[in-house]
């Protein structure tokens, strides 16, 4: 594995993530957290988040294409989002309805997206 690869990747996927989160949260879609979040958290969801993909496309499935990345990003992304809600309805009173559905979109097309990015940093690094 390349160390620098990973690191920007990590990085670089971090910032997008941060982005997009705020993007959708923080500007389009703010009833669906309407409390006051503790922003240091966040920021560090999205570190782990984004190196979790970079460890797992530098190390083992050598993903180093925006395109490739993008279909890894949204099928992991899924699966990370669906385990996570349901784990958190799970503690929930509230009735499986649309409220779980558009985080779940949401989350899987942030997580597309920071996939790719991750990919097209790491492909700058292959030489």
């Amino acid at each position: 594995m390349n160390t620098k690869s990973f690191l920007v990747s990590g990085i670089v996927g971090s910032i997008v993530s941060f982005l997009l989160g705020w993007l959708f949260y923080g500007i389009l879609f703010t009833d669906i957290y309407p409390q006051e979040q503790c922003m240091l958290y966040i920021l560090l969801g999205c570190v782990f988040y984004a190196f979790t993909f970079a460890l797992i496309y530098n190390r083992w499935a050598q993903i180093s294409v925006f395109g490739t990345g993008l279909k890894a990003g949204f099928f992991i992304g899924l699966l990370l989002t669906l385990s996570t809600n349901f784990f958190m309805q799970a503690s929930s009173s509230a009735a499986l309805n649309i409220d779980f559905i558009i985080p779940v979109a949401i989350d899987t097309a942030s997580a597309a997206i920071m996939g790719g990015v991750i990919a097209a940093v790491i492909g700058r690094f292959k030489a």
